[in-house]
């Protein structure tokens, strides 16, 4: 049993497993049914924090006012527009995953996808106040040929974050003793 529903707002936020996996392709379909919207990056595109930032801000339209920073993409992530969500939620669907396996910035941009995620797809701001618009499912899938859920889950240690392994697939949430605590 998958523990996992890209089409709701609940985590995990960033899910790993194999390039051929119906459950993937089934879960985006039933988002895609209910008007949300997917996004394709290809890891090549993604191997330098300075590539993740163009290729995230030109695929999903960030405001022009975007930082170039860590810090401004989960506030770019968590404040996406209608025309990129399509009022329902988004995936962004990373393929060829195993080429950022040795990138010295996989552990952050996975934070990073976490924390945008988690503020999207939360009612409430930081502060715990209601936000003036709906939760928006986000969800980031790392799809790769060769995966193996348990290795690639020992290779990527951050404290931020908690992984589980969850049959043929690794998810990632913010850990809640650091952030929730």
């Amino acid at each position: 049993m998958v523990s996992f529903d890209v089409s709701g707002t609940r985590g995990p936020w960033v899910i790993f497993g194999p390039k051929d996996s119906k459950e993937f392709r089934r879960q985006v379909g039933a988002l895609e049914g209910k008007g949300g919207r997917v996004y394709d990056f290809q890891a090549r595109d993604l191997l330098r924090e300075g590539d993740i930032f163009r290729t995230f801000a030109e695929k999903l339209k960030f405001p022009n006012y975007f930082g170039w920073n860590w810090d401004a993409m989960v506030d770019c992530l968590d404040d996406l527009c209608l025309e990129i969500t399509g009022g329902v939620g988004m995936v962004g669907v990373i393929n060829d995953a195993e080429l950022l396996i040795d990138s010295e910035d996989l552990e952050l941009f996975i934070s990073v996808l976490c924390q945008g995620a988690a503020r999207a797809n939360s009612e409430v701001d930081l502060d715990g106040d209601p936000l003036d618009r709906p939760a928006i499912a986000q969800h980031f899938i790392f799809l790769s040929k060769d995966f193996d859920a348990v290795e690639f889950a020992s290779r990527v240690e951050n404290p931020d974050l908690t992984f589980v392994v969850d049959g043929e697939f690794v998810t990632a949430t913010l850990n809640p003793e650091v952030w929730f605590s």
